[in-house]
């Protein structure tokens, strides 16, 4: 069997992109899988290091507003359009999958032209442009969350959940890897902070200016800034002279920082939120405001709606998460209520059911 997997562009797409062919390979190890990214975007080295090729194409996003950048969309988009074409044609594919993100739309197309079947994986409760588009010619879409059919043929709909990485769902057992990795004390409560493979903006600025109310507190925090805050985290981190602030601008070693962690503070992307459910952790989620369709919102809501998370609003974060994030360390009941809750709401069998899915396409 031969899968062509395509998307990226930020981990939400490119990590449940890994664990459909972690899964595929899992079910049948001669599976060939062939990934196709945006040439200098993560998935170009993401991919890789998970021990699969990629090819890039030179695809863009358009942007919303007016811009000189948007000229240059229609000629690398019927660049990529023609190499989808050839990568297809050298590759014949048995079934294309798209995950979503800018290279998923060039190749599914070229794909559904040749008459191959493709399928979607939609992660958020508010569908993509892409995947919007897409859709008319998808066989099958694998979706995370109910009432999808407000964007898709209601047919072709399978809800799934979202793959994450099959390390994630073993997380309880990697405590001790995991405070031996970030040098963490046994007797402290630990706080987890992701605001995305990027780094968030608002969550660096919040946490920041309350360093040393997690200092005083006696609170280890686990920070991942993102590359671009990583040198302001540790002057800052310097400045105060504590060995309790941990800034990493990118952990690879997930299930190890969420072992150790008693509370998560974390953008609500799709694949944070269904990890989060994953490995049960008490969450304080700050949903990205310019989203698209404000769908990290929608998501957050989908878990606050259940008494499983916390929410606190990007305009007012930098005065209130710290306070929030500190109140949900020191009450034990809430973080048991919370876990309890969002544990009900994982899909850990997600990946064997969008490979599944993917395999009867083939036949």
């Amino acid at each position: 069997m031969k899968v062509i997997i395509s998307g990226g562009g930020t981990g939400g797409h490119i990590y449940p992109a890994i664990a459909i062919a972690n899964e595929l390979k899992a079910i049948d190890p001669t599976t060939k899988i062939l990934f196709v990214g945006a040439e200098g975007k993560m998935e170009m080295e993401k991919v890789p290091r998970a021990g699969y090729e990629i090819l890039g194409l030179p695809v863009v996003g358009i942007k919303r507003e007016l811009t000189l950048a948007n000229l240059g969309f229609p000629l690398k988009l019927s660049r990529s359009l023609l190499r989808a074409r050839q990568i297809v044609r050298d590759f014949q594919p048995d079934v294309a999958v798209g995950v979503g993100g800018y290279a998923s739309g060039p190749l599914l197309l070229a794909a559904s032209l040749k008459g191959i079947p493709t399928l979607i994986q939609e992660q958020n409760s508010y569908a993509g442009l892409t995947n919007k588009v897409l859709a008319r010619w998808a066989k099958r879409i694998c979706v995370a969350y109910p009432g999808m059919d407000a964007f898709f043929s209601a047919d072709k709909i399978k809800l799934t959940g979202n793959p994450v990485r099959s390390d994630i769902q073993f997380a309880d057992q990697q405590v001790e890897a995991g405070r031996k990795l970030f040098d963490l004390e046994t007797n402290r409560p630990t706080l987890l902070i992701i605001g995305g493979s990027q780094g968030a903006r608002t969550l660096n600025e919040s946490i920041e200016g309350g360093l040393s109310r997690f200092v005083e507190a006696g609170v280890q925090v686990v920070w991942q800034t993102g590359p671009a805050f990583i040198e302001r985290a540790r002057a800052a981190v310097a400045t105060l002279g504590s060995p309790l602030i941990k800034p990493y601008d990118f952990i690879y070693d997930m299930d190890k920082a969420y072992a150790v962690a008693d509370a998560v503070v974390s953008r609500a992307g799709a694949l944070s939120v269904s990890e989060l459910c994953l490995v049960g952790r008490p969450a304080i989620l700050v949903p990205l405001p310019t989203a698209a369709e404000d769908h990290q919102t929608k998501n957050a809501m989908s878990l606050v709606d259940h008494k499983a998370a916390l929410l606190v609003n990007d305009r007012t974060a930098r005065e209130e998460l710290v306070t929030a994030a500190l109140n949900l360390l020191n009450d034990p009941v809430q973080r048991q209520q919370l876990s309890t809750e969002i544990k009900t709401l994982a899909k850990p069998n997600a990946a064997r059911d969008i490979a599944n899915e993917v395999i009867k396409l083939t036949k």
